[in-house]
């Protein structure tokens, strides 16, 4: 197959399936999650589920850190050595993530002109934006097409988070000890959703039980959606594919959707989210 002229990059935060990453020739640039004195790739060094075994168990704590400059200049000199004449970079909300402002500063160190996009959200709502992008391509788009097939993309996208507990907001510094304590005392769960324009996490609702919050996931991420149109929807977990596969199935007898995706959330984002959570992701087609 010949190159294309068009490289498509992203981070590792997309969650999009490796199946799908491999088919659309998506270049993906990990993330590094630090374990003590380890310093591991996302996805490489580190898959999904043995992560969220080792976040369970082990005491020390890990945190997170963005792909170095180098590693985007490395990812855009292999793009151009194989035959790109521009790069198309789409990376987690510049709200959670220092990656977009790194892929700003680093596209003038290749001789090839570089696109960079905000994906204003993380996991799918940088995917969903990818694939648009990659469909683009793939039917003859130049990198102004994919481009503006990310932003239409974005535009309509819903994403809303269940976290089952917030003890890893804590622990990641994301809330303080007070409110962990009182959410631990009344068995809080935690929906949240992004919003689009702003990159940021939104608090939707707290709930007491796992099967309300789950119920109020679904029926809150579709009230956003037109359900007369088609839709493309991703179902993400942290590590709990037995629920995650009974919400695909679900949306898909409900609501039979164009496309329905079922991820783990990699270990950057569930450093955060932690074990047990499930998330709604997708947009309606124009």
């Amino acid at each position: 197959m010949p190159p294309h002229r068009v490289a498509l990059i992203t981070d590792s935060t997309c969650d999009i399936p490796h199946e799908l990453l491999e088919q659309y020739e998506i270049q993906v640039v990990p993330a590094y999650v630090i374990w003590g004195s380890e310093v591991l790739r996302d996805h490489v060094d580190l898959a999904p589920e043995a992560f969220y075994h080792r976040l369970a168990h082990e005491p020390v704590y890990p945190k997170t850190s963005q792909p170095t400059p180098q590693d985007l200049v490395n990812a855009y000199k292999a793009a151009q050595a194989r035959g790109a004449e521009e790069i198309v970079i789409i990376t987690v909300s510049s709200a959670m993530s220092g990656t977009f402002r790194a892929a700003q500063q680093t596209d003038e160190l290749v001789s090839i002109p570089v696109h960079v996009v905000d994906a204003k959200g993380p996991t799918m709502s940088v995917g969903w934006q990818v694939l648009a992008a990659a469909r683009a391509r793939q039917a003859g788009g130049d990198a102004q097409a994919m481009v503006q097939a990310a932003d239409g993309v974005r535009k309509r996208l819903q994403q809303f988070v269940y976290l089952d507990t917030l003890e890893y907001l804590y622990k990641g510094g994301r809330i303080g000890s007070a409110a962990r304590a009182v959410s631990a005392l009344l068995n809080i769960k935690l929906i949240v959703h992004i919003n689009h324009e702003t990159g940021l996490v939104e608090e939707e609702e707290r709930t007491r039980t796992r099967s309300r919050s789950v119920e109020s996931l679904y029926r809150g991420f579709f009230r956003h959606l037109d359900q007369h149109r088609p839709m493309r929807i991703a179902v993400l977990h942290g590590n709990c594919p037995q629920d995650a596969a009974a919400l695909a199935e679900r949306v898909r007898h409900e609501f039979a959707p164009a496309e329905l995706l079922v991820s783990i959330t990699g270990p950057v984002l569930g450093v955060h989210t932690g074990p047990g959570a499930l998330a709604l992701c997708g947009y309606n087609e124009g």
